[in-house]
């Protein structure tokens, strides 16, 4: 099966540089899924959707676009990508609807009027269609760049920290979104700092670090192995305890961190305390956060799950 997108060994030098911007990065997008790139400021992000999108050609390794290489047929990329860049661009002199037709029209679309409507109404911009660019809000600018990298209806959707500096409302409606265009086969690759909306979304990610990958696997998998359960039990009386797990003791509060794969019944019953001396157990599970942090360090090489 062709894959939306698949990435191979890829390697890109600037001129003037003397390093890689990225190396050697290896990822694929499976049809129909949200695929998480993750990395901190100057990890390599930008860089590889510049080489998707055709606007950065890569110093080896290939990039293919539903088994076609971007550089040997940009046209093709073209049509089957959509991309949200992270800055805003603001066509101020335009209304709504007009920028949505020039764009439907580097497409070939001259008749396109039944997807840019149902795109205004689903991005709420239906009844901003006759302002013009320059009169929308940050938020409603931002709208409607997603609106323009749909027009075409892509089966691939690049989206580089769409809800970056905008209000909740906005992400949680653009989410919503992503996920009925999962439903419906598109495939999305979603760059974003906001980890907690990637480890919601995503069905993968991949995380990268100084222009290589350090992590790919499915996001709950990740969670799972690179993070810990924290536990905190509250007895009625002071005990003593010998376990590996304990970090910590506040008065009658004990604090434990354990790996996610061992059992609580079995880490409960090797305290060796009576039952009836426990108050209150809270547990706090890992999350991609706390597995970001510890693999964008790592000791060891790549890792892949």
């Amino acid at each position: 099966m062709t894959l939306p997108l698949e990435i191979h060994n890829l390697v890109k030098r600037y001129q003037g540089s003397s390093v890689d911007a990225v190396k050697g990065v290896s990822l694929d997008v499976q049809g129909g899924e949200v695929f998480g790139l993750l990395g901190p400021n100057g990890a390599g992000k930008t860089t590889i959707i510049s080489a998707i999108t055709t606007l950065e050609k890569p110093t080896s390794g290939t990039v293919k676009v539903f088994g076609v290489d971007v550089t040997q047929d940009p046209m093709f990329t073209k049509k089957q990508i959509g991309v949200v860049h992270q800055e805003v661009i603001n066509s101020g002199f335009f209304d709504v609807e007009e920028i949505l037709e020039f764009q439907s029209g580097y497409y070939g679309l001259r008749k396109n009027k039944e997807r840019i409507h149902f795109l205004l109404n689903k991005l709420a911009l239906y009844e901003h269609r006759n302002k013009r660019v320059k009169q929308l809000s940050g938020g409603m600018k931002r709208r409607l760049m997603i609106a323009k990298a749909l027009v075409h209806n892509p089966k691939l959707l690049l989206l580089d920290e769409p809800t970056a500096g905008v209000d909740i409302r906005l992400r949680e409606d653009l989410w919503s979104f992503v996920r009925e265009l999962r439903g419906e086969g598109t495939s999305v690759l979603l760059t974003t700092h906001y980890l907690e909306e990637a480890e919601q979304l995503c069905d993968r990610v991949g995380i990268i670090n100084l222009g290589s990958v350090v992590c790919v696997g499915a996001t709950k998998e990740i969670v799972r192995q690179y993070t810990l359960r924290k536990i905190r039990i509250l007895f009625a009386e002071p005990v003593v305890l010998t376990s590996p797990y304990l970090v910590e003791v506040v008065g009658k509060d004990y604090f434990f961190v354990i790996p996610q794969e061992k059992p609580l019944g079995e880490f409960i019953n090797e305290l060796g305390v009576p039952t009836q001396l426990v108050r209150d157990i809270q547990i706090e599970e890992g999350d991609l956060e706390e597995a970001f942090l510890k693999l964008v360090s790592p000791k060891d090489g790549p890792v892949s799950l």
